[in-house]
């Protein structure tokens, strides 16, 4: 049986590769330098747990490696129309990647024997902070530059939204953490 989810979930994750690769091309096609680049980088980041396993003593569930690469297709996706065509994909790729940077900071605390709890509010905050400022920098120097902006900034209220979408992510993985990365920390903890 677990032969069967190992095959099952590797086909899901390379499935998810290939949508992100079919974004990229998409992004090629239409000219739009903001999908190019978020659907490269979301393909990187889909090898990340490999890279992680790699360097620490950590074992990713498949579900574990199918949700981060979820992340990244929902967002590179977004770039070919769903951020401003459906009011609601904002909220859920802020949601979606907030819960990822919790995780991991949930996750780090809780093998180092330390309260997570502070800091994944804590650091989801301020990545979310740096997230908007640099959001507002791209776009700003593509402006400047009379480029097309690779991320997009709708103004304070679209900030606030993103901002408070972050924190639901970091309730999401104080509320399930222990529950679905505990089995994260090594053996024998």
């Amino acid at each position: 049986m677990k032969v069967m989810q190992t095959t099952v979930g590797r086909e899901a994750e390379r499935g998810i590769r290939y949508a992100i690769l079919a974004v990229f091309i998409v992004g090629v096609r239409r000219r739009n330098p903001g999908a190019v680049a978020n659907a490269a980088v979301a393909l990187a980041a889909t090898y990340l747990p490999g890279v992680a396993e790699r360097r620490y003593d950590v074992e990713f569930r498949t579900w574990h490696r199918i949700y981060l690469e979820s992340a990244m297709f929902t967002h590179a996706v977004g770039m070919l129309g769903p951020y401003d065509d459906v009011w609601w994909w904002d909220h859920l790729t802020h949601t979606h990647s907030a819960t990822l940077v919790g995780g991991a900071v949930f996750a780090v605390a809780r093998r180092r024997g330390r309260d997570p709890r502070p800091r994944v509010v804590a650091i989801v905050a301020c990545a979310g902070v740096l997230w908007e400022i640099g959001e507002y920098i791209v776009h700003a120097v593509a402006n400047r530059l009379g480029l097309e902006p690779l991320l997009v900034t709708y103004g304070r209220a679209d900030t606030l939204f993103d901002l408070v979408f972050d924190l639901v992510g970091a309730l999401l993985v104080l509320v399930l953490g222990d529950r679905i990365l505990g089995d994260l920390e090594p053996e024998g903890r």
